[in-house]
């Protein structure tokens, strides 16, 4: 693995050494990331690393308790209205001129869909009035990051391979075949938009906007869910990529909401497991960082190398490795190797194995990535996920689900 190059700290005017306490999921928040960052910024990370849910639940309520907030789009209303965040200064942003159009307009490639749901575009800048919306001001509610396209994962052990945007369909986690042995998520902002996903692709429902469902849609769906669970349909469901990863490699189930470190692990482990491309499109998500209303004078410096540091090159290449983009891709493009790059982003076959940022085999020669490239992935965006306008509402039903 090839080294980060030294990034400058030109907004830390003092002396000394400080900590930033980052607040967010194991998505982003691993351990090499921490260590490099210390040691080419000369500060101290201390990470609080918990799931979507709570880590949303742990901003809105503690926001003393954070300096920088690495989450996803779609909760960053929630974290705005209540207070919790203060916005990002374009100015201070050192190649915000790099970061790519998926993040700022939507898709990369002119007429392509950008997807239903909170595409970070439809939030990302704050207007005069504060509101956040796609008109370009020179605040953003946060700093476009890590992001990916998802889908479910299948044991082929198990389950014949399908074809890429073909065969491949999300009706595949209510399909009977595999009853007993399917993993849903838990979480409820997306874990509902998988089954809803899968109850359309299946015939079962049809909604009006897969990423905003209205009461009576929510309802109708958790009906379906309970009557599947209790018929015994779902083997598991999970809250963090481990319990994903334990969840498949016992057998327990053999297809599941699925995301790409639990792949990664999956593979290092020697389980065959695909990702899908379904014919309907992936459900998308982009990841982010935001400031702490709070932070302010040096800390705030701090935070903002920090969020400098993350679109210099050698985190994304660290992110890329676990199978995820970044919202700037060229310089990533410097710290993987030509197959690397070939692989992780141009879609071809691995000349070579490769290794996941532990250094453990994920790849063989001659595999290539289910989907295709990062631009023919993302322009396969159905939904993106998403914070809906019912959404305590859709908690308290999904709770009714997951107790059923």
């Amino acid at each position: 693995m090839q080294r980060s190059t030294s990034v400058s700290a030109p907004f830390i005017q003092t002396s000394g050494r400080t900590t930033l306490r980052i607040l967010g999921t194991s998505v982003t928040l691993i351990e090499p990331i921490r260590a490099q960052a210390q040691a080419d910024l000369g500060i101290d990370l201390d990470f609080t690393v918990l799931d979507g849910v709570n880590a949303q639940l742990s901003a809105v309520t503690k926001p003393n308790a954070f300096d920088v907030y690495d989450q996803w789009f779609h909760n960053m209303e929630i974290a705005w209205t209540s207070g919790a965040i203060q916005p990002v200064e374009i100015e201070r942003i050192a190649q915000w001129d790099l970061v790519n159009d998926l993040s700022k307009h939507g898709s990369l490639r002119p007429g392509d869909p950008i997807g239903q749901g909170d595409a970070p575009v439809r939030q990302l800048y704050v207007r005069p009035d504060s509101r956040l919306s796609w008109q370009q001001s020179d605040r953003i509610v946060a700093l476009p990051c890590v992001h990916n396209v998802d889908a479910f994962g299948y044991n082929t052990d198990a389950i014949d391979k399908g074809m890429a945007y073909a065969t491949e369909s999300w009706s595949w986690l209510l399909d009977a075949r595999y009853a007993g042995r399917v993993g849903l998520l838990a979480d409820p902002a997306i874990g509902v938009i998988d089954a809803a996903l899968a109850a359309q692709a299946a015939g079962l429902m049809e909604f009006g906007d897969l990423g905003n469902l209205s009461i009576t849609e929510i309802d109708a769906l958790v009906r379906l869910l309970i009557a599947k669970k209790k018929a015994g349909h779902f083997g598991a469901f999970w809250s963090s990529v481990d319990e994903a990863v334990a969840q498949m490699r016992s057998g327990k189930v053999v297809i599941e909401s699925l995301w790409s470190p639990g792949v990664v692990a999956l593979k290092a482990a020697g389980v065959p497991v695909r990702t899908a491309a379904p014919k309907e499109g992936y459900r998308a998500w982009h990841g982010c960082l935001a400031l702490s209303a709070r932070i302010s004078g040096r800390a705030r410096d701090a935070a903002y190398e920090y969020l400098n540091w993350w679109l210099s090159g050698w985190p994304g290449a660290v992110m890329a490795r676990q199978g995820y983009y970044i919202s700037v891709p060229e310089p990533v493009k410097r710290h993987l190797t030509a197959a690397e790059w070939e692989y992780w982003f141009l879609g071809k076959p691995a000349r070579e194995d490769l290794a996941n940022p532990y250094g453990q085999t994920v790849v063989r020669a001659g595999e290539a990535r289910n989907g295709g490239s990062y631009w023919d992935r993302v322009s396969h965006i159905r939904v993106w996920n998403s914070t809906m306008d019912e959404h305590n509402y859709l908690v308290r039903r999904w709770q009714d689900f997951l107790r059923a």
